[in-house]
């Protein structure tokens, strides 16, 4: 399913933005730090929503974003509306959204395609639009490779890139399982290069403008966000959550221009698009460029990753790491933990040998022991955790932040990005997040005196050892072994 480039409006980033606030607020840091980016990690969860929508409510030029999933619910709400009322103010909105990860927002995503300073499109979409399954089964090949970049860009001024979707469960604004994620909010030359990547997808053979697949809004809808997010917005369930938005450190701090930034050589890292259409050679693509743009690592490895199928070849690579020398340490979720099961097949069968040649791995678990196991009733508790987050740092002075996950469908079937940060206080500075805020809520997982599995949960005043994957059923654990004999990993 492919679309003609002469039959597309084309459109480009604005390269001058002079004279806009973001402009103004940021071109004095950026001149006294020639060459370097600006980099401000978002480990919180809110922290990220606030700054995504203080970028919606400062732009004056432009706003593009290009995102894998969009929930309409409380956050995806608040951010469509944020976007509406920029193009209100004249800026230019450009959304580029994964079909798959759109599913059920058609009417939204025409609404806002209705307005004159709105484009909205969407990559390799499904033709037949209801029922669905119809496409996936007629066209599977081509739709199982999906967009899973995510990027936010405000007048080529400032840019949000990580691993986090617009949904509540990754900016801490849902009940149950909430997802621990990491974004970075960059500024200076790298913003250009993911605006230019911004164009090159938006421009891509994939990219197909709505208007093409949905039939056109007409005003009614328009009011009908704005009334949701009124809605949302006067919900006295949502009250606390958007009062700790508004006490957020982070929006004082960019609206006084205070906001404390690490100054490194970054530089922009993606996949050509055309590797969803099975186009792009395998030396162009994100592994490829990863490997050599960080180099080979000489003393440390620290690789975060929520879905992690290292495959046999992985295996070998990490395995001749730790034979070098290189202390190789993971951070992967647990069975308890994860939102894809498959996944946890794909990885656990790699486990013992990774073990055996003296990697650490640890499994986060699913509740954390400081906020027990009740969910508190009327508000956003985090009673369950699940890791979303993708980043590796080599040797302490280098790290990637984005989408890729170190498994066989990032590599192979999906687009992903991110940025590589040549920064040791950075690097130390996510690995001491992990260490201290993700490590205290996991499992270390090690060998038993059989030889078997075990995992070794510290609790305040105790340590804990199963001899079976913690909080979890027999069932769920055949499942998986059952899952692990299937050839399903080029899928994973």
């Amino acid at each position: 399913m492919l679309i003609s480039r002469e039959t597309r409006t084309r459109s480009n980033f604005p390269a001058d933005n002079g004279g806009t606030r973001l402009e103004r607020a940021i071109a004095p840091a950026v001149a006294a730090h020639p060459g370097k980016s600006g980099i401000y990690p978002l480990a919180d969860s809110r922290d990220a929503f606030a700054a995504r929508i203080l970028l919606a409510r400062d732009a004056e030029r432009s706003l593009d974003l290009q995102y894998y999933i969009w929930r309409k619910d409380l956050s995806g709400t608040l951010l469509f509306q944020a976007l509406h009322d920029a193009a209100d103010r004249g800026v230019r909105v450009r959304l580029l959204l994964d079909d798959h990860g759109s599913f059920g927002i058609d009417d939204t995503l025409a609404a806002l395609d209705a307005h004159p300073n709105i484009e909205v499109r969407l990559f390799n979409p499904v033709s037949i639009r209801s029922p669905r399954w119809i496409g996936y089964l007629t066209d599977f090949l081509r739709l199982n490779r999906r967009m899973h970049n995510k990027s936010f860009t405000a007048d080529n001024q400032a840019a949000i890139v990580g691993g986090r979707n617009v949904g509540d469960e990754y900016f801490g604004a849902a009940e149950g399982v909430l997802f621990v994620d990491l974004d970075v909010l960059a500024v200076g030359p790298v913003v250009e290069e993911i605006s230019v990547d911004f164009d090159r997808y938006w421009h891509s053979a994939s990219a197909f403008p709505l208007g093409r697949l949905l039939p056109s809004a007409d005003s009614a809808r328009l009011a009908e966000l704005a009334s949701a997010a009124l809605g949302i917005e006067s919900d006295p369930a949502a009250e606390k959550y958007m009062s700790a938005l508004r006490n957020a450190p982070i929006v004082r701090e960019l609206i006084e221009g205070c906001l404390t930034l690490e100054w490194a050589a970054t530089q922009a890292v993606s996949d050509d698009p055309a590797k969803v259409l099975g186009l792009a050679a395998a030396e162009v693509n994100l592994p490829e460029k990863l490997k050599q743009i960080i180099g080979e690592p000489a003393s440390e490895v620290l690789l975060v990753s929520a879905y992690f199928v290292p495959t046999a070849a992985g295996v070998d690579a990490f395995v001749a790491m730790a034979d070098r020398g290189v202390a190789v340490r993971v951070l992967t979720n647990s069975l308890e933990a994860t939102d894809v099961v498959p996944v946890h097949a794909g990885y656990a069968k790699w486990r013992k040998r990774l073990l055996q040649a003296g990697i650490a791995i640890s499994e986060l678990r699913r509740l954390s022991p400081a906020r027990g196991k009740r969910k508190r009733k009327g508000s956003f508790g985090r009673s369950g955790l699940s890791l979303h987050a993708k980043t590796f740092s080599v040797d302490r002075s280098r790290l990637f932040i984005g989408s890729f996950n170190f498994d066989p469908r990032s590599a192979n079937l999906n687009t992903e990005m991110g940025v590589v940060i040549d920064s040791p206080a950075l690097a130390k500075r996510i690995a001491k997040f992990c260490e201290n805020r993700i490590s205290a809520n996991a499992y270390h997982v090690g060998l038993s005196e059989t030889g078997g599995l075990c995992w070794i949960e510290n609790r305040p005043g105790e340590v804990i050892r199963h001899d079976t994957e913690p909080g979890t059923s027999l069932w769920r654990r055949a499942g998986v072994r059952l899952l692990s004999l299937f050839p399903i990993e080029w899928l994973l």
